[in-house]
């Protein structure tokens, strides 16, 4: 009767079983956790079956290991007639698709179907998933850093990151399915540069609030004082607005013209409106209130932001001489600004949609004074005292 044991000095489990009146030791990269014993013992129970049986190939479970070529020739027979001991990774790939779509947002699923697509199945589609080895797939992913994108310039490590996360998954389940050890195991992922915020300074904002289009003031107040993303801001209704409490409730988001659920738990958050976004929406009501969208077109659509962006936001930078900084800086701004205004990191973790501190430490670190406070309302004051002092009169709104 076989065991499954831990390395004292590693912590890391392995096989000890009896095969041909001889003991082996085969070692594993899994850690001692109740479930890797679980896991492993499944695979001895079965290892045990087919010595009984007479069916049992060593190299099939331990190929990389140096007993297995003591019985090679013995078992080559054998060897010859098993086929597919493990599907094409083709075949799996499309059953983890299949499988894995009822949880991710469309504009995922095209995302992921683009990857197999392009890239997983032409190099990896006629393999079986347990033959794939370690070396293929850094040599697969060194192969990426040499392919130019669209605009003629090499992948980033983040794209490459994103290309390499569905073959991760992709192997580790089959690895789980099929009892054999994942050849990812120990791949990390690719170090992607930090990208620094360029938030924009109180003064800023104020130009750009009294510059642009009147009616897209509020929509952009609202951005810059709350901290919401794009899709976010562009999939809001008014039934999730909430005058009363003063709170816009983030539930939704628009992707690529889809409305879905908002990423993640963090996402699903309440924000509290400050004097100028509270203001600005009030006004947005009687722009358009009628309609289900709070920033939409004359006939009730959502904004298109990439059209937005075009022919709003930079075209308005460039006219006010301001660097270029995509919209989503808007959202970095709000951070910076409440921190600025000595805001408590718990309370603006929770506006920004965050579970914890940590990214707010991480992403804003420079930016972060002595903090003290709990609430909104320092955040309130600095409004209050940039912002009133030179805002200009606002006429009758139009459709945003």
């Amino acid at each position: 009767m076989g065991n499954i044991v831990a390395r004292p000095e590693t912590g890391k489990l392995f096989f000890d079983f009896r095969y041909r009146n001889k003991r082996y030791r085969e070692q594993t990269a899994l850690d001692d956790t109740p479930a890797n014993r679980r896991k492993l013992e499944g695979i001895l129970k079965k290892i045990e079956a087919e010595i009984t049986l007479g069916s049992f190939e060593y190299a099939r479970y331990f190929p990389g290991s140096s007993n297995a070529r003591k019985f090679t020739e013995a078992d080559a027979p054998k060897a010859v007639t098993r086929q597919h001991a493990t599907p094409l990774f083709s075949d799996f790939a499309d059953t983890w698709f299949a499988e894995m779509q009822a949880q991710w947002r469309r504009s995922h699923i095209d995302t992921v179907a683009t990857t197999l697509r392009a890239y997983l199945k032409p190099e990896f589609g006629e393999k079986e998933v347990g033959s794939i080895t370690k070396a293929e797939i850094l040599s697969f992913r060194s192969h990426l850093a040499k392919v130019r994108n669209g605009k003629g310039k090499p992948l980033s490590a983040e794209r490459i990151n994103h290309i390499m996360t569905p073959l991760r998954m992709i192997l580790n389940e089959a690895a789980d399915r099929h009892e054999f050890t994942s050849p990812y195991q120990g791949i990390k992922s690719l170090k992607v540069p930090r990208t620094d915020v360029e938030p924009f300074t109180v003064e800023e904002v104020r130009l750009i609030l009294q510059t642009v289009r009147e009616d897209y003031r509020n929509y952009y107040t609202v951005r810059f004082f709350t901290g919401m993303r794009t899709g976010e801001i562009d999939g809001l209704q008014w039934q999730f607005v909430d005058f009363d409490r003063r709170q816009i409730l983030v539930r939704q988001a628009l992707v690529k013209d889809e409305l879905v659920y908002t990423k993640n738990d963090g996402s699903f958050r309440s924000i509290d409106m400050s004097g100028p976004v509270y203001e600005a929406l009030q006004e947005q009501k009687k722009a358009t209130g009628q309609f289900e969208y709070v920033f939409c077109s004359r006939t009730g659509s959502p904004l298109a932001h990439r059209n937005v962006t075009q022919r709003v936001w930079y075209p308005l930078l460039r006219h006010l001489g301001l660097r270029q900084r995509r919209p989503y800086q808007t959202r970095h701004t709000a951070a910076t600004l409440w921190l600025a205004a000595g805001e408590a990191p718990e309370w603006i973790a929770r506006q920004m949609g965050h579970t914890t501190t940590e990214m707010l430490f991480r992403v804003y670190s420079r930016y972060v004074p002595n903090l003290t406070r709990r609430d909104g309302s320092a955040m309130e004051r600095l409004l209050l005292q940039t912002l009133n002092t030179s805002q200009p009169a606002k006429e009758e709104h139009s459709h945003a």
